[in-house]
């Protein structure tokens, strides 16, 4: 059974600014820049009036995985994600390199009265007889506080542009 991962971030800035910003390239630069993690990066970026779609990679470091992950699989956690937007929706989709590990699920940002809305909608799935709940678990925590810096990152990076 895969784990929940749940997260929403509010904005006082617009739905249209925070879209406006998802189709800016260089917003995506200093994002990935800013709060990517050790040796992240952007492979690719297309980006074609509200239709986006951004490859990048990001590590969840070996040093802040529990032993019982490490020990099934040594190392920094190398993890490409895709995330895709069109309009004010978007999935999202990435793996564990080397991990039969998979995140999966949807994007949203709606108005909310006073800004905007941001919710992420997806699953994390870990086919690893007995250790799976625990790497699910692991990157269900880095991947919450990855989403909490890049909310953080936005309405920072909104304010200044």
């Amino acid at each position: 059974m895969a784990t929940p991962l749940a997260f929403t971030a509010h904005s006082v800035h617009s739905t249209a600014a925070v879209r406006a910003a998802f189709a800016d390239e260089q917003y995506w630069k200093d994002r990935i820049e800013e709060v990517g993690g050790p040796n992240a990066r952007i492979d690719s970026i297309s980006i074609n009036g509200d239709q986006v779609r951004v490859d990048m990679v990001q590590a969840i470091p070996a040093s802040e995985l529990p032993a019982q992950v490490t020990a099934v699989r040594p190392g920094d956690l190398i993890i490409p994600r895709i995330e895709t937007w069109n309009g004010s929706g978007g999935t999202v989709e990435a793996h564990v390199d080397g991990v039969p590990a998979n995140v999966n699920g949807t994007l949203t940002v709606t108005d909310d009265g006073t800004g905007s809305k941001f919710v992420v909608d997806a699953t994390i799935e870990v086919k690893i007889p007995l250790f799976g709940k625990k790497i699910e678990a692991a990157i269900q925590q880095h991947l919450t506080e990855l989403l909490e810096r890049e909310a953080e990152f936005t309405a920072a990076w909104l304010s200044s542009h």
